[in-house]
């Protein structure tokens, strides 16, 4: 087994050597990262809501107040979401403005549908030229 299957579990193991060189650079980790955070309802109200937002992001209490979610409660998604590179936190004097980070999210979705239909996305009625190239 080589050093970048080990440790791997079968399904991650069974994408990598699916994959193949036109699969986007984006790691199988990182996928999986951010699939587990948005598998979760706050937080993926969380990420749409700041997807929504645009670049200009929004602060953790325009967060909370838009989505009734305690701060405490709305920090700890934060934290996750961050964590699984799907959200960028940038301070503004005293607030800390939190956006959507569409690098990951688009090879998140470039990693999800590259191969589709055996690399021919078309006969599924899925246009993935919509996503463009890989970011990364």
């Amino acid at each position: 087994m080589s050093g970048q299957t080990k440790g791997k579990s079968g399904a991650q193991r069974a994408v990598a050597q699916s994959s193949g060189p036109a699969e986007s650079s984006v790691d199988t980790d990182t996928v999986v990262s951010a699939l587990a955070a948005l598998a979760q309802s706050h937080r993926l109200t969380v990420f749409r809501l700041l997807v929504c937002a645009g670049a200009g992001g929004l602060s953790a209490g325009n967060i909370a107040k838009k989505l009734g979610i305690p701060a405490t409660t709305l920090s700890f998604h934060l934290a996750q979401l961050s964590q699984a590179k799907l959200v960028r936190a940038v301070r503004k004097g005293r607030f800390l403005i939190y956006s959507a980070n569409y690098e990951t999210m688009h090879a998140v979705l470039v990693f999800l549908t590259r191969n589709c239909c055996q690399g021919h996305p078309e006969q599924c009625g899925i246009d993935i030229t919509s996503l463009g190239e890989d970011p990364s």
